[in-house]
């Protein structure tokens, strides 16, 4: 019997020691990432057309951020430029850490002209594909980048290992200032100029003039397969992507793996970020990579196709590349279709942890709307609301006047349901269609489980939009066409291994719910992430409560945050 006792706790110990060496090696593997991000203008040329434009360390687009699942991120940003600069670290959930979440009266001041910001967080749980981007005015038109989150030292993809990778960003270009142009539309009160052009990697590709120097490509070895990080940072548009002759296999999409599933083009959305393998098994030539937006309304939008090649290694650059075929750019079908094979891995590994029971149910219709403007082109302005309430930007942080108990920032009654329910997808609506105006917040207990319905309406026109929550993922639990049914519409979720994301779209005319555990303290902002509708009103916040724990609180505030 003593000897039974001594083997157990020799085993005790040895469990013991390899728990402290594993310990020891998570502690030494886990590292600290330091970078500085200047932002500063610089000239750059396009499409024949010169012209200053805001960057970080003079690039455009900018760096990359490389850190390693577990790794603590520290970005010292200092404004050169002559507007005031925010960062949003896109899709990074920042536990109790709003305030290096970046988006500008949101939770932070933004950075003015001269100083600078220490955005310090940690990168917890998460791997895979994210992205940086300003987060004021539009100036991530040109000021963004990618980051790329190895998975800790030992673990390995769950899909092949590829040969190598490459980040693919997807971007837009304007001639002019962007902000000048933002500035007409909004002192007309109608929708700014459209981009002249879109752009892979920074560049609009051959399909434009003076492209010689602008045309991103990439070489590839027959039989080798890579690993395509694709993002898209347009500001207006969801677009298609497509390789000629090359399929493509998504294993990822918002930072979380997904059941593999090949298809021949991609539908991504303003924010969202896809990981696709492709393997080089074509006839070795010069294919083109292309990307154009999706719309499957009659609005105007830049709709020519950006285009970079993938040459296959030693064929000269006279050989005339082939150009896929996408998606035509109405092609409803298509995106919808694309969407429905979006599955969680759902792996004992990667378990998909959806909640299956709700404590708050959300119904937040989306809308257009007019509103008088004396001054304006047809006395009027075009807005956007979420249950008819444009939000309006407060002149301090969010998070700051939660922390600090201010009084008069904001109110926390943001309705749960529109104030009257309508047919919301029947004919268009072109009547009442004033909004109201108002700094209105929902306020969510801290780890309770939500359901949110986000219902499209025909009020002016129906539209597809892409919508992002910061602070969270979510599981996309359902989607349709048409108006949401509470009485019919659940029994069809998917609960199992619904795609988890962090933007998503809502369909033209239709509906998408959305659940999400309410774990992660402070104001979260939720918008649209076309850029548009963003700056027209169809925005707000979470603010989520603290909990129990000590660590369940909001952090206290870093000492150099800016000041308003």
């Amino acid at each position: 019997m003593a000897s039974r006792d001594s083997t157990l706790s020799f085993g005790a110990l040895i469990f013991f020691f390899i728990s402290f060496l594993r310990c020891i090696s998570d502690q030494a593997e886990a590292a600290v990432r330091k970078y500085q991000f200047d932002v500063q203008v610089k000239n750059v040329s396009r499409l024949c057309h010169a012209k200053p434009i805001v960057t970080v360390n003079g690039r455009f687009p900018g760096p990359t951020i490389y850190v390693r699942e577990g790794d603590r991120v520290v970005v010292n940003v200092t404004n050169h430029a002559q507007y005031n600069m925010s960062i949003h670290w896109h899709g990074l959930k920042q536990y109790r850490n709003g305030w290096a979440d970046g988006p500008a009266y949101i939770t932070q001041c933004p950075i003015q002209t001269g100083n600078s910001y220490l955005y310090d967080f940690n990168v917890t749980g998460q791997r895979g594909t994210l992205w940086w981007h300003a987060h004021i005015f539009w100036l991530r038109a040109t000021v963004y980048g990618a980051i790329v989150i190895m998975p800790k030292q030992g673990t390995p993809f769950p899909f092949p290992h590829p040969n190598s990778e490459q980040i693919i960003l997807l971007g837009e270009w304007w001639n002019s200032d962007v902000e000048e142009v933002v500035k007409q539309g909004t002192n007309l009160g109608l929708p700014p100029n459209m981009s002249d052009a879109h752009t892979i990697n920074g560049k609009p590709g051959p399909l434009f003039p003076c492209f010689e120097k602008h045309t991103f490509a990439m070489e590839v070895e027959p039989g080798k397969t890579y690993l395509l990080r694709i993002i898209n940072a347009a500001l207006n548009d969801q677009l298609f992507f497509a390789i000629a002759n090359h399929n493509m296999t998504v294993v990822e999409i918002d930072a979380v793996y997904t059941k593999p599933f090949t298809t021949q083009a991609l539908f991504i959305g303003p924010g969202q970020t896809t990981n696709v393998l492709v393997s080089a098994n074509q006839a070795p030539g010069r294919y083109f990579m292309a990307a154009r937006p999706f719309l499957d309304v009659p609005i105007p939008i830049d709709n020519k196709t950006a285009t970079a090649i993938l040459q296959y290694k030693s064929i000269p650059n006279t050989v005339l590349p082939k150009l896929p075929r996408l998606p035509a750019p109405n092609d409803t079908k298509f995106a919808l279709g694309y969407d429905e094979n979006l599955k969680s891995l759902n792996s004992q590994q990667y378990p998909a942890k959806v909640p299956l029971k709700v404590d708050r149910t959300l119904f937040y219709t989306i809308g257009l709307g007019i509103n008088p403007c004396p001054t304006c082109v047809n006395g009027t302005r075009l807005t956007a609301s979420l249950n008819n309430i444009s939000f309006v930007m407060p002149q301090i942080g969010l998070l700051q006047a939660h922390y600090f108990n201010m009084t008069g920032v904001f109110g926390t009654d943001f309705p749960d349901r529109p104030p009257m329910p309508f047919n919301y997808t029947g004919a268009p609506l072109t009547a009442n269609l004033k909004t109201s105006q108002g700094t209105r917040l929902s306020r969510i207990a801290f780890n309770a489980t939500v359901e949110l319905v986000l219902q499209d309406t025909n009020l002016l026109t129906v539209e597809s939009h892409p919508f992002h929550l910061h602070g969270y993922n979510f599981f996309v639990v359902g989607t349709g066409i048409g108006n949401y049914d509470p009485a019919k519409d659940p029994a069809k979720y998917n609960l199992v291994d619904p795609p988890e994301r962090n933007t998503v779209g809502v369909p033209t005319g239709g509906w998408t719910a959305i659940r999400f555990r309410a774990d992660n303290p402070g104001v979260w902002f939720m918008h649209c992430h076309l850029e548009l509708h963003t700056s027209w009103g169809l925005k707000t916040a979470f603010v989520v409560e603290d909990g129990p724990g000590s660590d369940q609180t909001v952090l206290p505030p870093p000492k150099d945050l800016p000041s308003c």
